[in-house]
């Protein structure tokens, strides 16, 4: 179910309703009346929640949704012929699922949208996997609409969308590596202390704070993590930072 407003929306878990929205750009993520719309491709398989998010979103300002897909193979091919900035992908789909699709599509180009998971399960494993394919968050079909259009922009502005407690919750349900799996990316103190800081969802100025440095001082960590790592956003090297053990659920920082 889709809220279409927050007064109508369904009551969500505080996970779902808490999502930290952080990435290394340090602007507003909305849109202003003079900037070109946030363009919205929409892939899921159920047509009633497809028309739905489309009418919701095409509503609201700084947001053109360009075009639907039924399956993760017709979003590659919409994808291709649209080059939305976003997409909102649906993880169970016939023929190709969404973290399938993310994968392609954040591998075939060198611009990819951004990706973000839609989904109704919010300790559904598949999220995990989308995650480490590469999208840029997730998100739940029960939040309010302007919850997901803010999502959307913020996305689009190069940041990315956590819900903390969900993802440890998730990754605790999977076997966890070994923090040895990570001194092959040779982290140094100070960036395994960042990606820990990254982890609980806290904004590059939030982590300057926390230190006590410069804002350039963590972007420069951040990209340093995320090089090191081989992760696609803030998202991906949040899931191997839990994942190789180096966070481990219940950490708050």
């Amino acid at each position: 179910m889709i809220g279409s407003d927050a007064s109508e929306a369904v009551t969500t878990s505080p996970d779902a309703s808490s999502a930290v929205m952080t990435g290394a750009g340090t602007g507003p993520a909305t849109t202003s009346p003079t900037s070109a719309p946030v363009t919205l491709l929409i892939a899921d398989d159920d047509e009633v929640t497809r028309s739905g998010l489309r009418m919701l979103l095409a509503a609201r300002p700084g947001i053109a949704v360009v075009g639907e897909a039924a399956d993760g193979v017709e979003a590659v091919e919409q994808v291709r012929r649209l080059r939305p900035d976003v997409v909102l992908m649906d993880v169970r789909m016939p023929r190709r699922n969404g973290i399938e699709a993310t994968r392609q599509l954040l591998a075939e180009s060198a611009e990819p949208p951004k990706v973000v998971v839609i989904t109704t399960f919010e300790n559904d494993g598949y999220v995990t996997a989308a995650l480490s394919a590469g999208a840029s968050g997730f998100l739940l079909k029960r939040l309010p609409v302007q919850q997901i259009a803010e999502a959307v922009r913020v996305v689009a502005a190069g940041e990315a969308i956590l819900f903390p407690a969900a993802l440890r919750r998730m990754v605790a349900a999977r076997p966890l590596g070994s923090a040895e799996a990570l001194p092959q990316a040779a982290l140094t103190g100070r960036e395994e202390e960042v990606l820990r800081l990254m982890a609980t969802g806290l904004s590059n100025p939030e982590i300057a704070e926390s230190l006590t440095v410069s804002l350039e001082t963590v972007k420069t960590h951040v990209g340093n993590v995320l090089t090191k790592l081989g992760a696609q956003n803030r998202t991906h090297a949040v899931v191997i930072a839990y994942e190789s053990g180096l966070v481990v659920p219940g950490f708050a920082g």
